[in-house]
């Protein structure tokens, strides 16, 4: 796999874990006990700390892309061995 192939992947981890890992650890102004400045939305963060995102991101980013390029190098998973929709088993040859 090439380099370039390699940086995409894990730009595309990194962006997707990011956005998963938004929401975890947010405290509202009401789940704080802050009073809220007016005009504040009911939802809006407290102390959001967008470094610690990074952080969390770029570490797991770096193992899914590992797994990823590890998997395509080794052949542990191929597309079929995901097999969602099975064939039914054949009815031939049985008795009604």
């Amino acid at each position: 796999m090439k380099v370039t192939s390699i940086l995409a992947v894990y730009f595309l981890f990194w962006v997707m874990t990011a956005f998963v890992m938004l929401p975890f650890g947010v405290r509202t102004a009401d789940e704080a006990g802050v009073e809220k400045v007016p005009g504040q939305a009911d939802s809006a963060p407290v102390n959001f700390r967008p470094s610690k995102l990074l952080i969390r991101a770029t570490i797991i980013a770096a193992l899914l892309t590992s797994l990823f390029v590890l998997n395509f190098e080794y052949g542990w998973i191929t597309v079929d061995d995901i097999n969602v929709f099975p064939d039914p088993p054949s009815q031939l040859g049985k008795g009604r």
